[in-house]
């Protein structure tokens, strides 16, 4: 029997294998500091951050931001909207998009060839903004909480995907719960849904941070403050800070009436917490994301 003796390691690969390794560190650093740059300064008294040199650590902590974030009734009504939106539209979102690819991913369906061709149009052009808008003028959605639902209700991009995910499923088992006596309805809830998590937890993802991040519909079709979304409101408030003529008159404004906030501090809370739900929920569906996005591609 040949004994096979471990391979050394030469002077080239240690400095190879360095050089990477620095390079990764460098990248992790680029693309990590600005978020923790955000939560400190979230974290530091707003007047005492204006004179900037903080960098690492807090120079005097406070949840000061958080207290009046969570305080204000504007910004915890943005959050709801946002809240509700994000848990009913992704789950509308996926049941619907999951209901019509299925159906599509059947062969015996009629004019199935048609039915891709015109999701496959639908996604690459759309009719533009001001057809879009009197179309949901026409439908009653204008400034209605519905109109951040029932538009997103179908993802034509995850229909596609949701084809080839479903034609790789097992067809035993369709046949099998025919045999049973279900219904086609039954056998997709039933049948088809359970073994779909890989694609469901997929769809579930992206959908979530389309509707948590998403603010243009909010400014275009929603007139109602009481219906603004978080996202909406944070670029409202960069606009203002951005500002030339609004933001000394506006810092001094809350200088004088809080003093350990600041309009550039209560932002930063708001950043935070606007992707910590996000961040919080990634690291459960991360199992599924690289297998729902390869079972998807297994067929054209």
């Amino acid at each position: 029997m040949k004994i096979w003796k471990k391979s050394r390691r030469t002077k080239e690969d240690w400095v190879f294998d360095i050089i990477n390794y620095l390079l990764l560190i460098l990248i992790a650093l680029i693309t990590l500091y600005p978020f923790y740059y955000i939560l400190i300064l979230s974290l530091n008294e707003g007047n005492d951050a204006v004179l900037g040199g903080i960098f690492l650590l807090p120079r005097m902590f406070t949840l000061e931001n958080y207290k009046e974030f969570f305080s204000d009734s504007s910004w915890l009504n943005a959050l709801w909207v946002t809240f509700l939106r994000t848990v009913g539209g992704t789950a509308i979102g996926v049941f619907f998009t999951c209901m019509v690819s299925y159906a599509f991913s059947r062969t015996d369906l009629l004019g199935q060839k048609i039915y891709i061709k015109v999701v496959v149009f639908a996604m690459y052009f759309s009719g533009g903004i001001i057809p879009f808008y009197i179309l949901l003028k026409g439908l009653g959605l204008i400034n209605t909480f519905q109109v951040y639902i029932v538009p997103g209700a179908l993802n034509m991009f995850f229909v596609l995907v949701g084809i080839s995910f479903f034609q790789s499923v097992p067809s035993e088992l369709i046949e099998s719960s025919y045999l049973d006596g279900a219904s086609e309805f039954k056998t997709f809830l039933k049948i088809v849904l359970p073994v779909s998590m890989p694609l469901i937890a997929t769809m579930t993802l992206f959908i979530a941070v389309n509707h948590w991040n998403s603010w243009i519909d909010s400014a275009y079709y929603v007139q109602n403050n009481d219906l603004r979304t978080l996202a909406y409101k944070m670029r409202e408030v960069i606009n203002q800070s951005m500002s030339p003529t609004t933001t000394d008159s506006t810092t001094l404004q809350y200088a004088s009436n809080h003093s350990k906030t600041t309009t550039t501090s209560l932002q930063m809370a708001a950043m935070i917490v606007s992707v910590a739900p996000i961040l919080c929920v990634y690291p459960f569906l991360q199992k599924y994301f690289t297998q729902g996005m390869m079972l998807g591609a297994v067929k054209g």
